[in-house]
Parts: C-alpha cells; sequence; structure tokens
C-alpha cells in the first residue's frame, strides 16, 4: 500500500522520459467504500490548488488521467506515450 504523501514530489514522465512535471496532489473520487484515485495534478498550477490557493478548474491543465499511470518507481511515476495534460 502506497500514502498519500509517497506520491508528492515525484517527476512524472513518458515511458520515452518527456517530463510532464512534479506531483503536487492526487484528485479522487468519493463513493462508497474507499476513494478512487482519478488524476495526477502536476506543475505550479496544481501546487498552488494543492494549497488551496486555486480551485480546481475544468479549463486549466494540470493533470495526468491516473489509468495513464504504467509503473510507479522510487522517485518518479511513468506514464503511456501520449499522455497530456487534461
Amino acid at each position: 500500500m502506497r500514502t498519500f504523501s509517497s506520491f508528492l514530489g515525484r517527476m512524472v514522465v513518458t515511458e520515452s522520459g518527456r517530463e510532464i512535471g512534479k506531483c503536487r496532489d492526487l484528485r479522487a473520487s468519493l463513493g462508497r467504500g474507499r476513494p478512487r484515485v482519478e488524476a495526477i495534478v502536476v506543475g505550479r498550477q496544481g501546487w498552488f490548488e494543492h494549497l488551496g490557493i486555486n480551485r480546481p478548474s475544468a479549463r486549466r491543465q494540470d493533470a495526468v488521467p491516473w489509468n495513464a499511470v504504467v509503473r510507479i518507481e522510487r522517485r518518479r511515476i511513468v506514464v503511456q506515450d501520449g499522455t497530456e495534460l487534461e
């Protein structure tokens, strides 16, 4: 099991090595049972969102879909090639 804080600060990269940004937060949906992670929030705007300065916005592109994650390594999160911010 991984903790939320273990993701913070990890670099998010594609399989081919393109850097997308650092993980600043995770977005999850709350329903019955456990929360379900839906996206990795990255970059400066994601950091402001994490601090509560900005609210999530449908117009701002600052998150990587969780279903794009290929693997989680010691210091980075690897996502599928072609993954873009949503």
